[in-house]
């Protein structure tokens, strides 16, 4: 028998791969009794196929292994089956060993490794899925956030329309305040309702109060100075006090709130009516 040529048939890989019929593998087995040659490349062949696999094998992520066994663990307790009581023991045969072949391991090995795969891929996706959930929180945030944005935007335009219109109004007497000594680059003006006696501030050019102060309007009354009222934030006309008369308005730089009375030493702009 030319041994070379039955080696290179490809018997031993279909015999290895399961893929022999069952009179294949049963030659096969009796010719590797009787020629070591053919043994020797039946073995060889099932060597690489193992090391291919092993060398192959992706590393589970942590934990996989550990995880395993621990399911493995709980699946044989459940199965597991209590002893009867009084129950005869009968003496066993030893049942026979079985060695297993070592394409049998290599299918154990590739099942092992597919589970770990599994695993790992399983872990994969969940970090992406994660990622997505907070990547589309963060859009929802900045969605909102543009939104609100947007709606003050939009109010502070209403706000300058209805300035624009009360400022064009025939009833509406104009106050020029410029800066006094000193402070000649500020500039105010007062817009008086002649019917309402409403008051309404524009701070043409004032500077930004610091921390804890607060611009103070004053209405001049007979010689005396009236609080006119404080000026927040306003987009257009600042909404203050009803004045009922007065000859002459200013502004001072007071504390947050506003104060009693007028610190001289802070005025920044002054006008007088008419």
């Amino acid at each position: 028998m030319n041994t070379r040529e039955y080696i290179e048939s490809g018997i031993i890989e279909t015999y290895v791969l399961g893929m022999a019929s069952p009179e294949e593998a049963a030659e096969l087995e009796a010719l590797c009794l009787e020629f070591p040659e053919i043994k020797a490349a039946l073995n060889a062949f099932e060597e690489t196929l193992e090391k291919n696999a092993m060398a192959n094998a992706i590393p589970p992520p942590p934990g996989v292994k550990k995880a395993l066994f621990k399911e493995l663990e709980f699946s044989f307790a459940k199965t597991s089956l209590p002893e009867e009581p009084n129950q005869t023991v009968l003496p066993t045969q030893p049942a026979p060993v079985v060695a297993m072949k070592s394409f049998s391991r290599y299918f154990a090995a590739a099942a092992i490794i597919l589970l770990m795969i599994s695993g790992g891929l399983n872990i994969y996706f969940y970090s992406k899925f994660t990622e997505t959930t907070q990547q589309y929180q963060a859009l929802l945030i900045e969605k909102n956030t543009l939104q609100a944005n947007n709606q003050i935007i939009q109010t502070k335009s209403l706000d300058l329309f209805n300035s624009m219109q009360m400022m064009a109004d025939p009833n509406m007497q104009k106050i020029a305040m410029p800066g006094v000594p000193g402070k000649e680059v500020n500039y105010a003006t007062v817009f008086w309702d002649a019917k309402s006696k409403d008051v309404y501030l524009l701070p043409n050019k004032l500077p930004q109060p610091a921390q804890g102060k607060q611009y103070q309007l004053w209405a001049i009354v007979d010689g005396k100075p009236v609080d006119a009222g404080v000026m927040g934030d306003c987009a257009g006309l600042c909404k203050m006090k009803n004045i009922p008369a007065a000859s002459m308005f200013a502004i001072t730089l007071e504390k947050a709130g506003g104060s009693s009375s007028p610190t001289l030493s802070e005025m920044y702009v002054a006008g007088k009516v008419g």
